[in-house]
């Protein structure tokens, strides 16, 4: 005799970690990507399908690592002038990772922020991306049930990297538009205050600079007043910076690195940065993350956790190569950041001229498009109902600010690095044509309303004459003076 087991019964057999919905693929950020998966794009084969603009991916500098990699076929062990390496790397490596690894990955990031820092190759510990880069100091600085301080809006994976395995809790910052949704001391008070009215123990403070959605930085002023507040606080500060490199417009990127050197008295065991190749490099899939602490102790402990999410030693073999040639990657920086200003510019100024302004940003690869005046009502639910739209009859991925939990509805962010310039160009004329249509079924809609409120207007002019001409009480002929 068979059994068949109902739904609930299956999830008794597995762990509440499985079961739950934790990962937060229940969120519009994630069903833009499945309708994308069910109807993607493409020039020839699909050009009505969706086009993918809710995927941070920088796509624009790919023939430049391409064409390194040509003229260096000794970085990898699968070629035939790099396969006399094949063994050493190949065979079994520690957690620390390649030394030359380190070197190179500490030097990288030495050069992004403009040689204005130091890193020790001994504090970079290896991760599976920054997705595992954040949950292992998730793991190192918190017990389940205590919280991050995260300001809004902020990256939708958070709600999975920090909070689904570890049992953290995310506790917003609540930003808004009134000043550019900037972080102010006053929002980190007013959230830690909550926090600690609500018995959340807030162990830290994680910010994204350059910020995803907004593509904005956070200048030196607010760094330190963040860093103060940290430190009047004793809780920690995770710093992501993992598009450090995409910063294609003045005001240049500042690292919380330079604000903990300059910054007397600052307690540098409470600092941390997240950083991978995944933006500034376009390698998300060499999975390649770093933890970056000035612990002592969290380094060590993460570098026993990295042996759950190592970067192959194969990788680390190539990546060490490319970026020890600094001629490339100041060739690379360089071009990348042009690249990106001039793709931002098009499309942020094609938008523009159909009246639909974006916040003003100078780093990341999107931007944070405003399409507040095109909600029928200011609510979140009109804001879905607004993207559903977007999705299923313009067919395009762009991601609702309720995913990133903004405080404001009608906000969205708009990826523009991860397509080849005619798909941009596309995806531009349909936004731009939908917002024209729905402008003018806007205006149709608004003369109609004034039309019927003038016939109305009319009609009750009318109809009030006609009252008062027929009404016994009113009329004066039916007066009994009159009568009399």
């Amino acid at each position: 005799m068979v059994f068949i087991s109902s739904n609930n019964q299956k999830q008794q057999l597995l762990s509440k970690i499985a079961t739950n919905d934790g990962h937060g693929e229940n969120s519009a950020y994630f069903d833009g990507w499945k309708a994308y998966e069910n109807d993607p794009f493409h020039l020839i084969n699909n050009p009505n399908g969706v086009i993918q603009m809710g995927l941070a991916e920088n796509q624009l500098c790919f023939d430049l690592i391409q064409e390194w990699v040509v003229n260096n076929p000794k970085a990898s062990i699968c070629t035939i002038e790099g396969a006399e390496n094949f063994k050493d790397i190949a065979i079994f490596q520690d957690y620390h990772g390649l030394p030359e690894f380190r070197q190179a990955v500490a030097r990288f990031m030495e050069n992004v922020r403009g040689d204005r820092v130091t890193f020790d190759p001994n504090r970079i510990v290896m991760s599976g991306g920054a997705t595992g880069a954040h949950e292992t100091l998730a793991f190192c600085l918190a017990n389940p049930g205590d919280a991050f301080l995260v300001p809004t809006p902020y990256y939708p994976g958070f709600d999975r990297d920090l909070r689904w395995r570890t049992g953290v809790q995310l506790f917003p910052v609540v930003c808004d538009s009134s000043n550019d949704f900037k972080v102010t001391k006053k929002a980190l008070e007013t959230a830690y205050e909550k926090a600690q009215e609500s018995n959340i123990n807030i162990k830290g403070l994680l910010i994204n600079n350059p910020s995803n959605p907004l593509g904005t930085l956070l200048d030196s002023d607010t760094l330190r007043d963040i860093v103060k507040f940290i430190n009047s606080k004793n809780i920690h500060l995770i710093c992501d910076e993992i598009y450090a490199a995409t910063v294609f417009d003045q005001p240049k990127f500042i690292s919380v690195s330079e604000i903990v050197e300059e910054h007397v008295g600052c307690n540098k065991d409470l600092i941390h940065i997240v950083y991978s190749l995944s933006k500034d490099m376009g390698f998300p899939g060499f999975r390649v993350g770093i933890v970056y602490s000035y612990n002592d102790t969290v380094v060590n402990i993460a570098r026993k956790m990295s042996s759950f999410g190592l970067v192959s030693t194969q990788t680390q073999h190539l990546i060490a190569s490319m970026l020890s040639d600094e001629i490339f990657v100041e060739k690379f920086i360089a071009e990348s950041s042009e690249r990106l200003g001039k793709r931002h510019g098009m499309f942020t100024k094609g938008l523009a001229q159909v009246g639909i302004s974006t916040l003003k940003s100078n780093a990341g690869l999107f931007f944070w498009m405003d399409l507040r005046r095109l909600l029928k009502e200011p609510t979140f639910d009109s804001e879905l109902e607004l993207w559903r739209i977007i999705i299923n009859e313009v067919k395009l991925n762009v991601s609702p600010g309720c995913s990133f939990h903004c405080s404001e509805p009608g906000w969205f962010r708009v990826c523009f690095a991860n397509m080849d310039d005619e798909t941009m160009r596309i995806a531009l004329r349909r936004i731009r044509n939908f917002v024209l249509q729905t402008k003018g079924l806007n205006n149709k809609a608004a003369v109609k309303k004034q039309c019927s409120r003038s016939k109305l207007q009319i009609s009750l002019s009318f109809r009030r004459m006609d009252d008062f001409m027929n009404s016994p009480v009113h009329s004066p002929m039916n007066s009994p003076l009159v009568r009399t």
